[in-house]
C-alpha cells in the first residue's frame, strides 16, 4: 500500500483538531462496546444494586426495633475480627447497618465490575489484534480507552441509580442512601481508571485483571487491617485504601461529602497517566514487555504447558484462599456476637449451615462461601481454553503431535486439580484461624469440590459444543453465588435454592452429617459433562 502525503499551501499551519485526531471514533467506539455489553452490565448492575435493598429488607426484618439494631452496632464494633471483615458501624439505623455490611464488599464488587469493563475493551481488543484493524480507520490513539472508560462510568452511574432507589424502596432512602451510592459508584470509576493504567504496562489481557486484582485485594487488605485497629475508621490503613475512603463517606451518619471529592481527585489523577502512558505506546505493545521462556524450554506435555500458563493465577487464589480461610476461621468465636438473641438471624445461618450449633452452623456457612469462590476460579480456569483458542494460539499446538484431548485436558487438570487445592488450603486456613477441629473443617472444605466441579462440568460443555456461548458460565456461577448469599437471607423457596447443586450438598461441619448419595451423584454428572465437552470439542472446528 502506498502512503499518501498531502501538503499544506505555503505560509499556512496545519492543524489537526483534537476530535478529528486523538479522540476520533470515540462514539462509535463506544456504542460498541455498549452493544457488546448490553447482557453482562445489566446483569451486574440489577444483581450488585439490589443486593443492597435486599440487605435493607432483611436487617428491617431481623433487627425491628431501635433496641436490637442498638445491640449488634455495639457487638460489631466491639469485634476486632468482624471490624476487618465488614467495617465499623457509624450508624444503628436500617439505613446505617447497610452501609456497614455493604459499603466495603459493594466497592469491591463495582471495582470488580470496572475492572473487566476496561480490559475488555482495551487490552483485550489489542490482543485479539481487533484494535489494529480498528486503528486502521479514523480511530483516533485514545479513542479505545476513552471509549473504555466511559462504558465504566456508565455502568457506575446506572449502579448508582440502582443502589439510591433501592434504598428508598426498602424505607432507607435520603442522602445516606445517595452518599452510599455515590461511594460505591465512585470507587468503581477509581479502579476503572487504575484497570486503564495495568492495561498499559501489559501485554496480556490477563495479566492486566490479575495485576489490577491484586490492587483491589491490598486495598481490601489496608482497609481490614485499619479497621481491626481503630473502631471509628480513623486507622493510617483505612485512609490508605479507596475501599476505606467509600466506608468513611459514613452514609447515613453525618455524611462527609468532601471524602468523595478525595475519590474524584483520586479518579482525575489516575485518568491524566492512563492518557499519557496511552499516547507513548504503540498498539499491541506494553512498557513493561513479556520475557521470553528459557532457551531449553521443560514444557514436553501439555500439563505442563497448561500449568505453565496458568501457575501466575493458581498461585493467586491459592494465596488469596489461605488468607480468606483464616480470617473466617477468626470470625468464629464471634459469630455469637453475630447473631446475638436474634432467632431470626440465627435461623438464617442455620438454613445455610445446618441446624447442629451456632459455631458449626457459622463454620459450614463459611465453608460453602468459600466452595461458590472457588467455582469462580473452576470457570476462569476452564475458560483459559477459550482464550488460548480464539487468541490463535492454540492452533500452533494442535498442529504438533498434540491431540485435542490431550490438550484439554492438561488445562483440565489444573482447572479441576487447581479447585481441589484451593477447597484444601481454604479448610486448613479455616482451621487454623478458628484453632479447632481440623479432620472435619478439611473434610467439609472438600465435600463442596462435586459442586464446583459439576458447574466446571457445566463449562466445559459450554465451550466444547458452543463455544460462542462459552461465557455464559460466568452466568451460571453468579447465578448459583446470589442463590446462595442471598436466598436464605430472604427465605426464597426450596425450589428455586435447588437451582444451585451447592444446596444439594450436606452441610459439614455438624448438619446431620455425612451423605455420600448427594456427593456421588453430583460428582458422576460432573465426569459426564466434561465427557460430552471434550467429545464435542473434538468434533468442532477450530475458532479462528
Amino acid at each position: 500500500m502506498t502512503a499518501v502525503t498531502t501538503t499544506a499551501p505555503a505560509g499556512t499551519r496545519r492543524r489537526t483538531p483534537v476530535a478529528t485526531g486523538q479522540l476520533a471514533g470515540t462514539w462509535p467506539l463506544l456504542r460498541l462496546a455498549l452493544r457488546r455489553d448490553r447482557i453482562m452490565l445489566p446483569i451486574w448492575v440489577l444483581a450488585l444494586g439490589g443486593t443492597f435493598s435486599s440487605i435493607g429488607s432483611s436487617i428491617a426484618a431481623l433487627y425491628d426495633t431501635s433496641a436490637q439494631r442498638a445491640e449488634l452496632a455495639a457487638s460489631m464494633n466491639g469485634n476486632s475480627s468482624l471490624r476487618a471483615m465488614y467495617g465499623p458501624v457509624f450508624d444503628d439505623s436500617v439505613g446505617g447497618l447497610v452501609s456497614w455490611r455493604m459499603a466495603a464488599f459493594g466497592a469491591v464488587l463495582a471495582a470488580v465490575m470496572s475492572l473487566i469493563v476496561v480490559i475488555r475493551h482495551t487490552r483485550e481488543e489489542e490482543e485479539t489484534g481487533r484494535q489494529e484493524m480498528l486503528s486502521s480507520a479514523m480511530v483516533g490513539r485514545r479513542a479505545p480507552l476513552t471509549a473504555a472508560l466511559l462504558t465504566a462510568v456508565i455502568a457506575n452511574t446506572a449502579l448508582a441509580l440502582v443502589i439510591a432507589a433501592g434504598l428508598a424502596g426498602s424505607g432507607a432512602g435520603g442522602a445516606g442512601a445517595v452518599a452510599l451510592a455515590l461511594a460505591v459508584a465512585g470507587t468503581g470509576v477509581l479502579f476503572a481508571c487504575t484497570a486503564a493504567i495495568a492495561a498499559q504496562f501489559t501485554e496480556s489481557a490477563r495479566l492486566a485483571k490479575g495485576l489490577t486484582a491484586a490492587v483491589i485485594g491490598a486495598a481490601f487488605v489496608l482497609k481490614a487491617a485499619g479497621d481491626s485497629a481503630a473502631d471509628d475508621g480513623s486507622s493510617l490503613m483505612t485512609w490508605l485504601s479507596p475501599i476505606g475512603w467509600a466506608e468513611n463517606v459514613r452514609a447515613y451518619a453525618d455524611e462527609r461529602w468532601w471524602v468523595l471529592l478525595v475519590l474524584a481527585a483520586a479518579v482525575a489523577v489516575q485518568a491524566v497517566l492512563a492518557y499519557t502512558l496511552a499516547g507513548r505506546r504503540d498498539v499491541g505493545m506494553s512498557f513493561l514487555a513479556t520475557r521470553p521462556g528459557p532457551a531449553q524450554g521443560r514444557i514436553t506435555t501439555a500439563f505442563g504447558l497448561a500449568l505453565r500458563l496458568q501457575r501466575g493465577a493458581l498461585t493467586g487464589w491459592t494465596l488469596s484462599f489461605a488468607v480468606i480461610g483464616v480470617a473466617f476461621g477468626g470470625l468464629a468465636d464471634g459469630a455469637a456476637d453475630l447473631v446475638g438473641d436474634n432467632e431470626k438471624t440465627r435461623e438464617i445461618f442455620e438454613r445455610m449451615g445446618g441446624q447442629d450449633g451456632l459455631t458449626d452452623a457459622f463454620l459450614a456457612t463459611m465453608v460453602s462461601v468459600l466452595g461458590m469462590v472457588a467455582a469462580l476460579y473452576i470457570v476462569a480456569s476452564v475458560l483459559r481454553l477459550h482464550g488460548e483458542e480464539t487468541a490463535g494460539r492454540a492452533e500452533p499446538v494442535l498442529a504438533g503431535g498434540v491431540g485435542r484431548t490431550g490438550w484439554a485436558a492438561g488445562h483440565l487438570v489444573v482447572a479441576f486439580g487447581g479447585a481441589a487445592l484451593l477447597m484444601a488450603v481454604g479448610g486448613l486456613g479455616l482451621a487454623a484461624g478458628y484453632g479447632h477441629e481440623l479432620p472435619a473443617v478439611l473434610g467439609a472444605s472438600l465435600v463442596q469440590l462435586p459442586a464446583i466441579w459439576l458447574l466446571g462440568g457445566v463449562t466445559v460443555l459450554l465451550y466444547g459444543a458452543f463455544p460462542k456461548a462459552a461465557v455464559a458460565a460466568w452466568g451460571i456461577a453468579g447465578i448459583c453465588l446470589a442463590l446462595g448469599w442471598l436466598g436464605p437471607a430472604v427465605n426464597m423457596p426450596q425450589a428455586v435454592m435447588d437451582v444451585s447443586p451447592f444446596t444439594h450438598l450436606p452441610k459439614l461441619p455438624g448438619g446431620t452429617g455425612m451423605e455420600w448419595g448427594p456427593v456421588l451423584i453430583l460428582t458422576a454428572v460432573a465426569a459426564v459433562l466434561v465427557g460430552a465437552g471434550v467429545g464435542a470439542l473434538r468434533r468442532r472446528d477450530v475458532l479462528t
